[in-house]
């Protein structure tokens, strides 16, 4: 915890100021939209960005955005991974392009659809593939699946963990180890201790203990925590989890959507997990709505033999627009040309200058904070070493201080992720892009620290 907060006020205040006097086109949109909308915004989580107001996006294109302010941003955000194949990708703009000028849904396949499957399994190594708006979408399929064919009620989850909107998700553990709703949990519809089991990452006898009760139909895992955060597994973890699954008979799901960062399979084909089921979604569409959720063969069949024709689009799975034709077209060309191993590496590249820059600062000042690194993604958290769970993660969060070093970076012309402190880097981000941040992170702890 960061203990001057006099002097973290002053400086939040200047940052303000800042902002105020080089946004006033964004302030004029803003103002203009408040009566139309809560807080101005589309999504009411918009609101939470650092400053008076919104920053307006004008235009984008690879690595960087301008606002209708004329200023050029250095995105290491991303959409929070949903343009991690950078901005107006032109080979997913042009097949996205192509399929709407002949028609974008028709509760039809197109040829697209196939090869995307195709280029989904050579991935991550599943052979049956379905298609969805949202990896929101994805995994509440896959959760409705796994109850199906297991006859079982609860989903267990890790303790803060996030997979989108699914109601299940939204658990955590208090001070007794009992299951209650995380705080800020909208409108839940039962108590989550009726839905979903939680143990904490990387604790191999909580969830072995927690599958031999024999309730739980799926686990729901991201291979390494993402939204609290970074949280690596230890070593082991994984394959504990996979043997503990097995023998209760429970479907393993692993949900890659953030942790696609790690390479082209994400950490499910790089480290070689074996999951009953993947879910993946944002980066793969190149920009529009696009998830998807891949099985094995076994859990494939089980799945569709329990289902009847008859029943088969009203039992909570899937929607009229998914697997739309554009969408396909997106995801076909975004994993075929776009996020292709070669981009990796340059991405890969790009996330370890700037964990290194970070870490150099850290190192210069003796910054009681810490810096990890998933593939394409880094993220630093207040704590001296890297947390081994969601708790711990949590625990070292300070929201203030968090907001100070997002409207720094953002009044320098770089844009970091708004929840936590994640960059990430998508093919077209250079050396100089990482740069400019290990310059102005560089500032920011000088300002705070020295």
């Amino acid at each position: 915890m960061y203990e001057d907060r006099g002097r973290l006020a002053e400086l939040w205040e200047v940052e303000v100021e800042t902002f105020r006097v080089g946004r006033p086109a964004s302030e004029a949109l803003w103002r203009e939209a408040i009566p139309r909308m809560p807080d101005g915004v589309p999504m009411l989580w918009m609101a939470k960005w650092p400053g008076p107001w919104p920053v307006y996006v004008d235009e984008a294109a690879g690595a960087h955005f301008s606002c209708v302010d004329g200023i050029d941003h250095v995105d290491l955000c991303l959409g929070d991974t949903g343009a991690m194949c950078g901005h107006a990708p032109r080979a997913s703009v042009l097949a996205i392009a192509d399929q709407l000028a002949k028609g974008s849904t028709f509760m039809l396949p197109t040829q697209d659809a196939a090869i995307a499957a195709s280029l989904l399994e050579e991935r991550f190594g599943l052979p049956s593939w379905q298609f969805t708006l949202s990896a929101t979408d994805a995994n509440r399929s896959l959760i409705r699946y796994a109850r199906q064919v297991t006859g079982r009620p609860k989903i267990l989850v890790i303790d803060y963990c996030y997979h989108g909107s699914v109601d299940e998700a939204f658990a955590t553990l208090d001070e007794d180890g009992a299951v209650i709703e995380r705080r800020g949990n909208i409108g839940a519809p039962v108590p989550l201790d009726e839905t979903t089991v939680v143990v904490p990452f990387n604790d191999v006898a909580a969830f072995e203990a927690a599958l031999a009760r024999l309730d739980v139909a799926a686990v729901l895992i991201e291979p390494a925590m993402t939204n609290i955060g970074i949280v690596l597994p230890q070593d082991g973890w994984h394959d504990a989890l996979r043997a503990a699954c097995t023998a209760t008979g429970t479907i393993l799901i692993i949900d890659e959507t953030h942790t696609l960062c790690a390479g082209p399979g994400g950490m499910t084909q790089r480290d070689g997990l074996e999951p009953d089921a993947v879910v993946v979604g944002k980066t793969i569409g190149g920009g529009i709505p696009a998830g998807a959720y891949g099985m094995t063969a076994d859990l494939a069949a089980r799945v569709r033999s329990s289902l009847e024709l008859e029943d088969i689009d009203v039992g909570g799975v899937g929607g009229t627009l998914a697997g739309n034709a554009a969408s396909m077209a997106g995801i076909r060309a975004t994993l075929g040309e776009v996020l292709t191993a070669e981009a990796y590496e340059s991405m890969i590249d790009r996330a370890t200058e700037w964990r290194v820059g970070v870490q150099a600062a850290i190192d210069e000042f003796d910054v009681p904070w810490q810096v990890t690194q998933i593939g394409a993604r880094a993220e630093y958290s207040f704590i001296p070493t890297a947390p081994v769970d969601g708790a711990e993660a949590a625990a070292a969060d300070d929201f203030e201080l968090q907001q100070y070093l997002h409207l720094h970076a953002l009044n320098r012309g770089i844009l970091i992720t708004p929840f936590h402190n994640m960059a990430l880097m998508c093919p077209e981000t250079s050396a100089a892009d990482v740069e400019r941040h290990t310059v102005a992170f560089r500032e920011a702890v000088v300002a705070l620290y020295a």
